[in-house]
């Protein structure tokens, strides 16, 4: 069986960093405290646990609570949730992406993960917005896992506790951090641009890379060409 795993943000749902203001938003309304960068690139490592952690740390010289942590929390997904209701081109499908997934999951040469640097509430939203049912799926999310190669073994391990050891396993993500981390666990990666600047990935030595999900027959047998390499 093939464990197709799948980034959130930029992978499956587009919002033009309208998510990443919301995490700004909220951390300057709760904390009162203004906000360092949205560009992920300037922190450790790009996941929710740690991008909170680091800037709470710089303001407070200490690491948040549970509590805090968790209020925090719940009003990044009440920001979310209002952008989203005032703008409702925010949060966005990935052409093709619901189609996709729904496709994996009726073929029985595979399986379906997801594997974001995101929380489990925020991420949850965000795949409602756009149909896409994680309900039964392996999953790995930043609650409690500070990295993003802690975050895909997560799904990783849910996967095998369920079907046991996966034939191959594909992650498809987005960002110059999903290529970094794919190197790193010595995984392949399918690249997704929905902005259409597929040279991103492709000058980075990547050889399949899409704008989406919308030609489903080239994305399988990219999927297919990976595996039988």
């Amino acid at each position: 069986m093939i464990f197709v795993i799948f980034d959130i943000d930029g992978t499956l749902v587009h919002s033009n960093k309208v998510d990443s203001q919301c995490f700004s938003d909220a951390y300057e309304a709760v904390f009162d405290r203004s906000f360092p960068s949205i560009d992920w690139r300037e922190y450790p490592h790009v996941t929710d646990d740690t991008i909170f952690a680091t800037v709470f740390n710089k303001h407070f010289s200490r690491f948040p609570t549970p509590l805090e942590k968790d209020n925090f929390q719940k009003h990044f997904v009440a920001s979310i949730i209002e952008k989203r209701g005032r703008r409702p081109e925010a949060f966005k499908e990935v052409p093709g992406a619901k189609a996709m997934i729904e496709n994996l999951q009726q073929d029985n040469r595979y399986r379906v993960g997801i594997a974001t640097g995101g929380w489990q509430a925020p991420a949850k939203v965000k795949l409602d917005f756009v149909g896409i049912d994680y309900s039964e799926i392996p999953a790995g999310y930043a609650d409690g896992n500070p990295t993003r190669p802690d975050i895909i073994n997560m799904a990783i391990r849910q996967y095998r506790s369920l079907y046991g050891e996966p034939t191959k396993i594909v992650y498809v993500g987005d960002a110059i951090w999903d290529l970094t981390t794919c190197e790193e666990m010595e995984l392949p990666l399918i690249g997704i641009r929905v902005k259409g600047d597929l040279e991103f990935f492709k000058e980075r030595g990547l050889e399949f890379v899409f704008p989406g999900y919308e030609d489903l027959t080239g994305f399988k047998q990219a999927i297919e060409a990976i595996v039988y390499s």
